[in-house]
Formats: C-alpha cells, structure tokens, sequence
C-alpha cells in the first residue's frame, strides 16, 4: 500500500474510531434543528462513484452470483445521501443522521461514505476505489471541515453496512424443485440453466415493510383464454424467425438485453445529473431515490416470480401439444429471438425495474424529457421515462421473454414500490 493510500485508510480509521453516537432517526422523520453549514459541491462526484460501481460490477468475479446488483447500488447511494443530509438538514435522513459540526464538508461526507461501502462489498477492487476518493478528495481544500466530513462519511457507511450485514442476502438459496404440471416454471431450454435469485424475495427491503408488500394478483390460469392470448401474441412476434417483428423491434429487443437495466437506468440519472450540473444535494436524491427503488422492487419481484412460478414462454409453446389451452397450438421447436433468463415468467423484471426507474425519474424531471440511451455503442432516443420505460417491456415480447401479462404485473409492482419509496424519501 502506498503513502497517499495509508493516509486514506488512517482517515478512514479514524472516522470509525470516533463513534459518533447522535441518535438516528428513520425515513419520514423531521431533520435535527441543528443548522450546520458547509461548501456541498456540484453532483459531479456522485455520478463518478456510480460510474465506479458499474465499472466494478463489469467484473463478472466481483461479487458471488447470488446477491442481487440493485443491493450494491441502495447501499451505495443510500450512504452518500444519509453523509449528505446529516451535514445540510436539507432533506429527512433515509435512515442516520449523525452529528457533524458546523463546516463540516458534505462533498467529503458523500465522498467517504462512497468509498467505504464499495471497499466493504469489494475489497479486491480496492486499488482502485482508493484511488478514486484519493481524486475525489483532492479537490476539497484541507482543512478542519474536510476532515469533520470525512468522519461523518465514515460512519454513516459504518452503521448501514452494519445494518445491512444481516438483511439475507448472503443466505444460500435453497435448492429449486421444478413442477411438472401445466404452468410450472422448470429452467428453459436451450441449456436449461440453474434458477436464480431464488431467495431474494426474502430479503430485507430497504425501505418496504417485506417483500410481498405489493404483491401482484395471481395471474389467469395457463387454460384462459387470456393467457392463450398474452402466449400467442409472443409466438408470433418474440421467435427467432419471426416474419411479424419489425426490424426496429429486433433492434429494441437486443438493445433492453445488451446490459443490466438497472445500469441503464442508472446511466439514465448520470446524464440528467451531469446535463443539469445537479448540486450535490440534488443529485444524492436522484440517485437514492432510483436505486432504493430499484433495490426493493427487484427484492418485491423474485417474492412473486417464487411465488407463482410460471413458466416461460419457451417452455409453454414448446409444450402446447399437451393440450392445457386449446386455444394454443404447439411447437417443439419453437426458440426465442434471445436466450430465456432463468427465472421465473411472472412478473416481467424489465417492466417491474423499468417501470419503477421511470416513476422516479419522472418525479423529478417531469414526464416529458428528452432521453438519448447508450447501450454497447448502440444509441436509442426518447420523447419521456415512460416512453422509455415502455419500449424496454415490449422488448420483453418481442425477444421471446415474456408475456403481456408478466408485464402489466412488472408495470404495476414498480409503480407502487417507485411510489412508496418517494414517500419516504
């Protein structure tokens, strides 16, 4: 470890060292009157530090393929709000509000709290996380207030990490029993592979009660006439060979694929922070609010998919030739435009996190805002989040993933967790 690196983890020792006990008060609460003053910066850091995420979970190796992404960005952007706001009072805490005196530098607060959560969940990549806070931190003047930040980052990461050590998510999945009945999930062809995440619904949410919270109804049975409807709809447009897909549609189904739509969300809120030169206390929010909604909502959607079980498309084309709707004819060869993610149908994820994102975004920058979304080189654009949001579940049929009914539920789950969230928040 070098010098510059020593120094920042004696900073950061100290930080913790300090034990700041002021006590913390939850989501919704009143901030303290204390007034506390202090230079905030511009949001730029906040868009490097998730920028950083994104780089480190490019690493397939980063973290086991157990845990869930949208966990690492809550705790990420949860901590750098909470640092935030426990120097400004400019908002309610989303869960600790810790004392700092006055002058104390929220730009180092956010700073530290960003560094010690992606050293905690990823101490390989800790190289280069110290060095970006080494960056980061050498555009604050020395002094008094940086440090007195820099303490309060510390501990805000501290306490949260150490809240969320035992949320279940390091819980090892139980084994996953397939159905052999007409709807049942059972892992998709071609290469039939291992489900996943299917414990996450029992997770700890971030800022819902549990994770069957808003639950969405049961679907229609694979014998309606409206799942034989949903089902056809994607036999047609979502196969490898459609001649009904437009090329556009393939397009956009490749597109919502290419990445985790999460990160595309995620880039979303960096270039509406960065477009706007969003300050520090704004951008925070943005981002808080984003990935804690985006956090639960996936936690809320794998207690549906577990809990209902439905098979995918795939499967139930491939298996019409046993007669469970009369309404659908059978393919054994049918294959989808992309390869089947393994998990359960219902609800559709890319409506659910979607839909959620779009909800919060809109909350802050109105429903009509220009969007221009890069995914591997390749560049969409939009007239709204919920236009957005919208092409990114069709996309869902037209590869061969989902139904429309997976996706209504998706729809539906992520609105009412995006607006939960933003009441207490």
């Amino acid at each position: 470890m070098g010098g510059k690196q020593k120094a920042l983890a004696a900073l950061t020792g100290t930080a913790l060292a300090a034990g700041l006990t002021s006590p913390a008060f939850g989501a919704g609460a009143a901030p303290s009157s204390v007034t506390t003053t202090a230079a905030t910066g511009s949001g730029t850091s906040v868009v490097e530090w998730n920028r950083e995420l994104i780089t480190i979970l490019g690493d397939p190796k980063a973290q086991p393929a157990t845990v869930q992404p949208t966990r690492s960005f809550a705790l990420l952007q949860a901590a750098e709000y909470d640092a935030v706001v426990s120097i400004t009072r400019s908002g309610p805490a989303y869960l600790f509000s810790v004392s700092a005196p006055r002058g104390a530098r929220a730009d180092a607060a956010a700073d530290q709290a960003a560094h010690d959560v992606l050293v905690a969940l990823y101490p390989a990549k800790r190289a280069g996380v110290d060095q970006r806070l080494s960056s980061q931190l050498s555009a604050i003047p020395n002094g008094p207030g940086k440090q007195a930040g820099m303490r309060v980052g510390a501990e805000v990461a501290r306490r949260l990490l150490s809240l969320r050590s035992h949320d279940g998510s390091s819980a090892k999945p139980p084994r996953f029993r397939p159905g052999d009945k007409a709807g049942d999930y059972r892992p998709a062809p071609p290469d039939f592979p291992t489900p996943v995440f299917t414990n996450w619904g029992s997770v700890k949410p971030f800022v819902l009660a549990n994770g069957r919270q808003f639950r969405p109804a049961a679907p229609p049975a694979v014998s309606s006439d409206a799942y034989a409807t949903a089902l056809n709809e994607v036999k047609n447009l979502g196969s490898k060979t459609s001649t009904t897909r437009t090329p556009d549609q393939t397009a956009a189904a490749k597109f919502w694929a290419a990445a985790p739509v999460w990160n595309l969300w995620n880039q979303i809120a960096q270039n509406l922070v960065t477009s706007e030169n969003a300050s520090l206390e704004k951008a925070v929010k943005v981002f808080a609010r984003l990935d804690l909604s985006l956090a639960d909502t996936a936690i809320a959607m794998y207690d549906a998919k577990y809990t209902y079980r439905v098979w995918r498309p795939v499967t139930a084309i491939r298996l019409g030739g046993t007669h469970y709707n009369p309404r659908i004819v059978g393919d054994p060869n049918w294959t989808s435009l992309l390869t089947t993610a393994p998990d359960p149908s219902y609800p559709g994820a890319h409506g659910a996190l979607s839909q959620a994102a779009a909800t919060t975004l809109a909350g802050f920058y109105g429903a009509r805002h220009h969007l221009a979304v890069t995914s591997k080189g390749i560049t969409r654009t939009f007239a709204g989040f919920q236009d957005a949001a919208t092409e990114a579940w069709l996309s869902r049929i037209w590869s061969g993933q989902h139904t429309s009914i997976d996706n209504r539920a998706g729809q539906q789950l992520g609105t009412q967790v995006a607006n939960f969230v933003a009441g207490h928040l």
